[in-house]
């Protein structure tokens, strides 16, 4: 189920509107099928791995990191039809689909044919891997993420405005990455005003992958950017990456609308510098505390980067 999560992240940002979905297909030890959710959402990670294996499959387990489906489009077969027409044996699921058009579907017609089913395997990753279409299935918003580069001591700017640069050149393509991953990118009306930014992707082989510009603003917004009123306004897209200024960031956390957070850190101090944030409605400390889990953190050349999820009862 490792390996099928890995795949999945192939499709990460590209298999909208459907998910992001890996899968393995094994045979007397040895894979002899993978695929991964195709750009647009077409084919299936489970049509492709069985493109792959042909008559292998029969007799095979697949791993699939979400519930095979169970309705027809006419965009492509239905996933659980398809397994069980190519003679699978079990099919070991991470996750239950949270589409009522499957819904637990998927895994009652695998059942229903015989099919031996495990669910719940690796689920947690595999949701984490699929977050911008499970936050958009099951909370009908974007998966948002905020990104900050500071300084040591928490500044994002010199007092006269001055941010280039505050991390280096690995820190920075690794932001870029990071906005090829996303669908939409935000900025406030203070840093369109004073940086005009191109929020484009500057990664060789990656340019055409640079997300929708959105501008957070209760006016109107300039030619290539759409005008979002607020942080709890739907942008439309998955996933939102929130990178332009302390105003933007300060807004979207107030709202509670950051489900991750990138925080590269430069070995730099400034001193009497900007804030990376403002007002965020902090009633008191202890609200601080418990709402940030750390899941990541490594050097990018001489910065630092830690990757936070916002903890949720959910």
């Amino acid at each position: 189920m490792a390996t099928a999560t890995a795949l999945s992240q192939r499709a990460y940002g590209l298999s909208a509107p459907n998910p992001n979905v890996g899968c393995i297909l094994v045979a007397e030890g040895k894979t002899v099928g993978r695929g991964w959710t195709q750009p647009a959402g077409r084919p299936h990670a489970e049509a492709m791995a069985l493109a792959a294996a042909g008559a292998r499959a029969r007799g095979a387990t697949a791993y699939v990191t979400l519930e095979p489906c169970a309705h027809a489009s006419p965009r492509g077969p239905c996933c659980a039809d398809a397994l069980i027409d190519a003679g699978v044996a079990r099919v070991v699921v991470a996750l239950q689909d949270p589409d009522p058009r499957t819904d637990g579907r998927g895994i009652a017609r695998l059942r229903e044919a015989g099919v031996e089913v495990d669910t719940g395997v690796g689920a947690d990753a595999a949701r984490a891997a699929m977050a911008p279409w499970w936050s958009r299935a099951t909370r009908g918003r974007p998966f948002v993420t905020l990104k900050l580069a500071t300084s040591l001591d928490g500044c994002i700017a010199r007092a006269d405005g001055t941010s280039r640069w505050i991390t280096g050149a690995r820190a920075r393509a690794h932001a870029h990455l990071e906005r090829a991953r996303h669908e939409g990118i935000v900025a406030g009306r203070g840093t369109l005003d004073a940086d005009a930014p191109r929020l484009d992707v500057r990664l060789a082989g990656l340019e055409a992958r640079a997300p929708r510009r959105y501008l957070l603003t209760r006016g109107m917004a300039p030619d290539g950017w759409t005008a979002l009123s607020a942080p709890d306004a739907d942008p439309g897209v998955d996933s939102l990456l929130v990178e332009g200024g302390a105003g933007a960031a300060s807004a979207f956390l107030a709202a509670d609308r950051v489900d991750r957070l990138l925080l590269y850190r430069a070995p730099i101090l400034i001193g009497d510098g900007k804030s990376a944030l403002g007002d965020i409605g902090l009633a008191d400390l202890a609200a601080a505390h418990g709402r940030w889990r750390l899941v990541d953190s490594r050097m990018l050349g001489s910065d630092r980067l830690d990757v936070y999820e916002r903890v949720r009862k959910e």
